[in-house]
């Protein structure tokens, strides 16, 4: 069987996320393909038009041949859009980032080492989240897990009212918007606080969880992300296997509602506006009442070997914290926790 034909048979949760463009490897890291490359090379700011130059078709046309070939600066002059000009040149420096690292993972932790100072627009960065979540979750059959994980690479709305916290895809919404689009449990989303046109998704439940999986391309499930509810534990889950799979350290996260630890010492925002109330609480300031509205999610996390852990943190726990912005939007990093953990370094 050809290599083409192996990597299209394989099923995906999100054909949007390109896992069938690629392959793993033995540590079930994700391989760079040419088939994944020749996707990047298929996006709309790349893809030749009717108007475009003939250079520009003849460039492209090498690339989907052989698309690891090289591209001098003198291929790219004759181009006559500037634009797509320094279109070509992000892609291609994305390309050979790629290259250079051969898998999705290593690539990915490569942007966040402070001596690299890559210019990669954040849309890729994002997808190759998205990639790597998909690689991840390919045999996971817990749809609440799964709808979970979407927090990693798309950004969310959030509904805190009435003791409800309701989290739906900011880019579903906003396209309900537009369209009307309608789903089963009514009004679910306010802007600052303002009502808006009813935009209504379905809430993720036990008894719909089912047709996720035929949906799961359109992010249009709210998750439930009340603590009560199955939202928090699956992001937990998610996180646990995000660390474990990128850093090759086994650990346990758990959904928490305070911290009641005297021996608290590291906590990590996993977006802008928790690192803020976390250091706060840590240091014993007061947040207001608007702050803590904003906190969404509080997670423990442990190590369960303890040589992977420095000495100082050995026995105790790190505390995560997920909150939204000012528009009721967020933004996870996920980057933030595998950067940022109290990790034994080889000497």
């Amino acid at each position: 069987m050809s290599e083409t034909a192996e990597i299209t048979e394989r099923k995906t949760i999100w054909k949007s996320s390109g896992l069938h463009l690629t392959q793993k490897d033995e540590n079930g890291w994700l391989l760079v393909t040419d088939d994944l490359l020749r996707a990047y090379y298929t996006r709309p700011e790349i893809h030749p038009v009717d108007e475009s130059c003939d250079q520009e078709h003849i460039l492209f046309e090498r690339l989907m041949e052989t698309p690891t070939i090289d591209v001098s600066e003198d291929d790219l002059q004759k181009i006559k859009d500037k634009d797509t000009v320094e279109n070509y040149k992000i892609i291609l420096a994305f390309r050979d980032h790629l290259l250079k690292f051969k898998t999705i993972e290593q690539a990915y932790l490569a942007l966040f080492d402070e001596k690299q100072k890559l210019p990669i627009p954040n849309m890729f960065i994002i997808h190759m989240v998205h990639l790597i979540v998909s690689g991840l979750l390919e045999k996971e059959k817990n749809p609440f897990i799964v709808r979970a994980s979407e927090v990693l690479f798309r950004e969310q709305l959030v509904t805190n009212q009435n003791e409800q916290i309701m989290l739906a895809d900011k880019e579903a919404v906003e396209m309900y918007k537009e369209t009307g689009g309608l789903g089963g449990l009514g009004s679910l989303l306010t802007e600052a606080g303002k009502q808006h046109q009813d935009i209504t998704l379905d809430v993720l439940t036990e008894k719909n969880k089912n047709s996720y999986w035929q949906r799961a391309d359109q992010f249009n499930f709210a998750l439930d992300f009340r603590y009560t509810e199955h939202g928090p534990d699956a992001l937990a889950n998610v996180l646990s296997k995000w660390v474990g799979h990128m850093l090759g350290v086994d650990v346990r996260v758990q959904a928490m509602q305070s911290i009641k630890d005297e021996q608290w010492s590291w906590h990590i925002g996993l977006d802008e506006y928790s690192s803020k109330i976390l250091n706060d609480l840590y240091e014993g300031k007061s947040e207001s009442e608007e702050s803590m509205n904003n906190f969404v999610g509080l997670f423990r996390l442990e190590f369960k070997n303890k040589t992977e852990i420095i000495e100082a943190m050995q026995g105790k726990a790190v505390y995560l914290g997920l909150a939204m912005s000012p528009e009721n939007t967020i933004n996870l990093k996920p980057q933030n926790l595998l950067m940022n953990l109290p990790i034994q370094t080889p000497n």
